[in-house]
């Protein structure tokens, strides 16, 4: 009662037949080595792990590529040394597993524990090594997915969305990579079917390489030249299949063109594939990517990879494609609807500059104008309508139409206000429709040089700055009303001096307020800008308004910025009432301009 059956006695007996089973397996492998990592017995045979074997009395780091021999040994003797275990720790071996289907480099997992004898005291190591191959190039493939998810298609910017394709490829798949687009992509328009590339040439848009580019390669932004044997070249395109060629079939296409020959194969080049950008229907373009220090070469894995790799990116392209196309539309009809830089009226002189926004921001509502009134007097406008692209340019253009019908009816900018506040909520109406978030601010201002005052009124706009001849730079008290569109609440009207010989800025809110900036910051860098224009006579007013935008706008802006300038320059005089006359003649006399 409660002994061990006689069959499981000997327990020495079944370790032993325990390590004869495992030396004996063939699909993974054990080691027995002493303390110097001395292979004492090893099942490993030259089919297993790289074409290798461990012999007794070889070293175990030289199972391994000579990049890693150095790593394995300092892990082993940290077991030797400290006891504790090393487990599935996945190394690549140095070459191919003999007879794979493929020349995927193999990959073998590590588990280590240290032996002992019965007084506990060190002896040497036992590792057991598992071929990991299809594991790791399975959860490579699928974290290479999840990398091409993330990180392409952040941007509607095509060539950034180029270059995150290149990025993302190399090192992971290739030590080169070439993005091609159609040179129609890169302005938005739909590429044309693929016949050839006479009429619609492809363009190098992004490069990615582990060293610098090669300089005999083709470079960033130059034009792919005129290609011998289209029907080959281009059947990539025209297929929608990836292409694998090694450097003999490479060169063969191009044995009768060095110069293309040296355009476009790396003097190292090993393997190349290519793969077809292709997006709802049409192609366009293709990537590219060259095996050059990497010693095995691209497979039908690799080519099923670019190809799903290259189907997402291409979408991405497409979007970025269709949104530059939109992008540049908004920007034409933008700067269609706006008045003339510069005008030359009665009461002043002005000058105006609209940056629209850089990259996914695309160009928004912004504008101004300047309407000449009865009596010499002059209006001037700016204003920003809600959002961007086509939509917000249509409104500003609504707006700015509406602004001159109702200017000519010579009402105060109060009423001017109410009206435009009223058209703002009829679109309003029309939003839910399908027309979007509709919204806008504005600033109308009425000059009259006769009286040397104006008078204004704001619907959420930013206030004007005015640098006197004095040469003191102030901002114009006006009462901010609400925006265009709130309805219920009357603008008010402000009125000021505006003596001859002064520079008035009126302005959009992207020109003193970015995402993360500080507009009363802003305002106070605008007025100071200003002041130092007016000290500095000799420069026109299209220059001074220039050099204010290029000073307070940023390289990438990410809201539209718009500047309007207006000089003052004329005084008028009343003189005594002649015979017979009931007005006063009045004269009017040119002050100098700063």
């Amino acid at each position: 009662m409660g002994g061990c059956p006689d069959r499981f006695r000997d327990v020495h007996s079944y370790e032993l037949a325990v390590a004869r089973a495992l030396m004996g397996a063939q699909s993974a492998g054990l080691v027995i080595t002493d303390l110097e990592l001395r292979v004492l017995r090893s099942n490993v045979r030259p089919s297993m792990f790289g074409g290798r074997a461990l012999s007794c009395g070889s070293l175990v780091p030289e199972l391994f590529a000579p990049e890693d021999m150095a790593e394995v040994e300092d892990r082993l003797r940290r077991v030797v040394d400290e006891g504790g275990e090393l487990a599935n720790w996945q190394v690549p071996s140095p070459m191919p597993t003999l007879g794979a289907r493929t020349s995927r480099p193999c990959f073998v997992s590590l588990n280590v524990l240290r032996l002992k004898d019965e007084q506990a005291t060190p002896i040497g190591l036992v590792l057991s090594l598992t071929d990991v191959s299809e594991q790791w190039h399975a959860h490579h493939r699928l974290e290479l997915l999840h990398r091409a998810a993330d990180q392409i298609g952040s941007s509607l910017d095509v060539s950034r969305t180029s270059q995150d394709l290149a990025d993302l490829l190399v090192p992971s798949l290739a030590d080169l990579c070439a993005v091609f687009l159609f040179q129609s992509v890169l302005v938005g328009e739909v590429a044309s079917a693929v016949a050839g590339l006479e009429h619609n040439p492809l363009l190098c848009a992004a490069v990615s390489s582990q060293r610098a580019w090669p300089e005999t390669l083709i470079s960033p932004g130059a034009v792919l030249p005129a290609l011998p044997g289209t029907e080959e070249v281009l059947r990539v395109l025209r297929d929608g299949d990836p292409v694998v060629l090694d450097r003999e079939e490479h060169e063969h296409l191009f044995e009768d063109h060095p110069d293309l020959r040296t355009l476009l194969i790396p003097c190292t080049e090993r393997s190349q594939l290519s793969a077809p950008l292709f997006a709802r229907g049409k192609a366009l373009g293709s990537v590219v990517l060259w095996r050059t220090d990497t010693t095995y070469p691209f497979d039908a894995e690799d080519s099923r990879l670019v190809r799903e790799i290259a189907s997402r990116a291409a979408l991405s392209v497409d979007n970025a494609r269709r949104f530059t196309r939109e992008h540049r539309a908004a920007i034409t009809l933008q700067y269609s609807l706006l008045p003339l830089s510069s005008t030359r009226a009665a009461a002043a002189r002005t000058a105006g500059v609209y940056v629209p926004a850089s990259g996914a921001a695309g160009g928004g509502g912004d504008w101004f104008d300047v309407i000449p009134l009865s009596s010499t007097r002059m209006a001037l406008v700016t204003g920003d309508a809600i959002g961007h692209g086509v939509q917000a340019a249509t409104m500003m253009g609504r707006l700015r139409a509406a602004v001159r019908t109702l200017a000519n009816l010579d009402l105060p900018p109060d009423e001017l206000l109410t009206s435009l506040d009223d058209l703002v909520q009829q679109s309003a109406t029309e939003a839910t429709r399908g027309l979007g978030e509709v919204g806008a601010t504005c600033l109308y201002m009425i000059y009259d040089p006769v009286t040397a005052r104006c008078a204004m009124a704001s619907a959420g706009h930013p206030p004007p700055v005015v640098a006197r001849s004095d040469g003191k730079a102030v901002f114009l008290g006006v009462s901010a009303g609400p925006p265009l569109g709130v309805g219920g609440i009357p603008f008010e009207i402000t009125e000021a001096e505006l003596e001859p010989d002064s520079v008035v800025a009126l302005y959009a809110d992207g020109l003193v307020y970015q995402d993360g900036g500080d507009i009363k910051e802003g305002m106070e860098q605008l007025r100071t800008a200003l002041f130092d224009a007016r000290r500095t006579p000799a420069i026109d007013l299209d220059e001074q308004c220039r050099r204010i935008v290029a000073r307070l706008t940023p390289v990438t802006a990410r809201d539209d910025v718009a500047l309007l300038l207006a000089h003052t320059f004329m005084r008028y005089q009343a003189t005594t009432l002649p015979v017979g006359s009931s007005q006063p003649i009045l004269k009017w006399s040119r002050r100098p301009a700063r």
